[in-house]
């Protein structure tokens, strides 16, 4: 019968499919326990409940243990997502462990869908997320997650506390002022805006906080910059040329401001009718996946034209929740895993090579 120490041999040696390293190096076998009749139960620790290679590993899994002779092997998984190196302190939302933009560099690409999908895909995958509307001239959160004409409240007079929806807590400017009301601000207002927004709100432990950007390359993405420690900025774009062109734009903003960015996504990528199940390519299509590779860039996914996905921001009902058996919604939770796992990659690579953490080793049972 195999000890616990050889098992233990064998996994630690075993590749993350994202980064490469060992699971040793990157502290993911948390234990080893030995079950009567020759078995054996593992539980892997992932950096994330979003990732999407939990089959991969365990089919590694049990691929490596199999010249062992067990009579069975039990895969569990857990998640600890990582804290991005450098966040806290001073930072402006201390509480959260990860902080990501979704930006675009123009308007009208689909931006704030895929940030409210995103938002919601990763609580449905067992991920804490806060999700704020950083669009001061334009706010579309509360309507797009059913909380338009809804009030946030505050317990001490001095914090505010989000409204949550779909497993999501969600702030906006437009939760506190007339739907009706242009908001007619110079640099400095919308400056103080957005940091009340992030550091008055009691957002709580959060794993993932995603800001809904507004379009372009201005003083809102300046004062994040300077006043939050970002994981990395999602692109948003269409496949047209003139959307990729202002997507670039926006690639090379994040790069001047030392924003990582973790990819582009290509929304209204081709329209497949429901009765004939013809594509049609509206807005041409692998436009954002030509960038992202001359820009050397990840490519996050693409997600067609629906008409669910337009009606579901209109109603409140976020497509992902509403109608998840869509190849749109399918779509959108592969790009919020990506997202995440992206995100891992860049916090796992803190660790250091050669770290040998604990593994608790069971007894049989």
């Amino acid at each position: 019968m195999p000890s616990s120490d050889a098992i233990l041999a064998a996994l630690q040696g075993v590749k993350d499919p994202s980064t490469g390293r060992t699971l040793g190096e990157l502290g993911m076998v948390k234990n080893v326990d030995m079950l009567e009749g020759n078995g054996v139960r593992v539980r892997l620790e992932l950096p994330t409940p979003a990732s999407p290679h939990k089959a991969r590993l365990e089919e590694a899994v049990r691929a490596v243990l199999s010249p062992q002779q067990l009579s069975r092997v039990e895969v569990a998984f857990t998640a600890d997502v990582r804290r991005a190196p450098g966040r806290g302190g001073a930072d402006l939302v201390p509480s959260v462990r990860n902080v990501i933009l979704v930006g675009s560099g123009k308007g009208g690409v689909g931006k704030s869908t895929v940030s409210v999908n995103l938002a919601v895909a990763l609580a449905q995958l067992g991920c804490r997320v806060g999700l704020l509307d950083a669009d001061i001239y334009g706010p579309s959160i509360p309507l797009m997650m059913g909380l338009f004409g809804a009030r946030p409240s505050s317990s001490d007079g001095k914090s505010v506390e989000p409204l949550g929806a779909y497993g999501v807590k969600v702030i906006s400017i437009g939760f506190f002022v007339d739907p009706d009301q242009a908001m007619i601000w110079r640099g400095p207002m919308l400056h103080g805006a957005l940091v009340q927004l992030l550091r008055d709100v009691s957002w709580g432990e959060l794993d993932y906080l995603i800001l809904d950007l507004p379009p372009g390359t201005g003083d809102v993405q300046l004062t994040i910059a300077q006043q939050v420690s970002v994981s990395g900025a999602v692109v948003v774009t269409t496949p047209q040329d003139v959307a990729l062109s202002d997507a670039i734009k926006a690639k090379t903003m994040f790069d001047k401001v030392s924003i990582p960015v973790l990819g582009f996504v290509e929304n209204m990528s081709g329209f497949i009718c429901p009765h004939c199940r013809a594509e049609t390519d509206i807005f041409s299509k692998g436009g954002a996946e030509a960038a992202a590779r001359k820009l050397a860039v990840p490519f996050l996914g693409r997600v067609p034209i629906n008409l669910a996905v337009r009606t579901g921001g209109d109603e409140g009902r976020p497509v992902v929740a509403d109608h998840p058996e869509l190849p749109e919604s399918q779509a959108l939770v592969r790009i919020a895993q990506n997202v995440a796992d992206r995100v891992a990659i860049a916090n796992l690579q803190a660790v250091p090579r050669g770290h040998k953490p604990l593994v608790q080793l069971g007894k049989r049972n």
